[in-house]
């Protein structure tokens, strides 16, 4: 099985996600400032890794964990849901892969952290919001790599397509009340 997790820039949320899945960050607690830091890409892309499918290891299953930046594209995942089947029905494989959304995870100071951050290269202001951020969505990160686990072991697709909608109303608060 593939795991793809996406998000708009693919260096904050979606790295947050591949690090939670392959146990890199903590199940019991919030992540450290430095733990966060520490993730392989976190804060480190520019906008020409977007489109790029980044390895980040194996799960404890075997299960290959992958991260995309999209960019504004709509049309980016569900082309490659497409080309996923052209790739299938000329040479079949066993692979299930699962893209899995992660940017409605994202809370308003992770969005703002990343601009000032990697747009304005205001660190001394980005880094503090992106922290902020992470801890207030953790658990939105925890549920959605728990629920993205859980399709893979379950659904008979061979793609599957995971937006991970219902997470929104949990980042418009920045609720982090079941992680205190």
């Amino acid at each position: 099985m593939i795991y793809i997790y996406n998000c708009y820039g693919g260096t904050h949320s979606s790295a947050l996600a591949a690090a939670y899945h392959l146990n890199k960050l903590p199940k019991d607690r919030l992540p450290t400032k430095e733990e966060i830091l520490n993730i392989d890409i976190f804060n480190k892309l520019t906008t020409k890794d977007m489109g790029r499918i980044i390895f980040h290891g194996k799960d404890e299953e075997g299960h290959k964990v992958y991260t995309l930046g999209r960019g504004k594209s709509k049309a980016l995942v569900p082309a490659l849901k497409e080309l996923l089947f052209l790739v299938n029905d000329d040479h079949p494989q066993t692979d299930k892969v699962i893209l899995s959304n992660a940017s409605p995870t994202v809370p308003m100071a992770m969005t703002f952290g990343g601009l000032f951050s990697r747009r304005f290269h205001i660190d001394f202001i980005g880094i503090p919001l992106l922290i902020k951020g992470a801890h207030q969505t953790y658990h939105n990160i925890v549920s959605l790599v728990e629920k993205t686990k859980s399709t893979g072991r379950t659904t008979s697709k061979q793609v599957e397509i995971l937006e991970n909608k219902q997470l929104e109303a949990n980042k418009l608060f920045g609720d982090s009340s079941s992680h205190n």
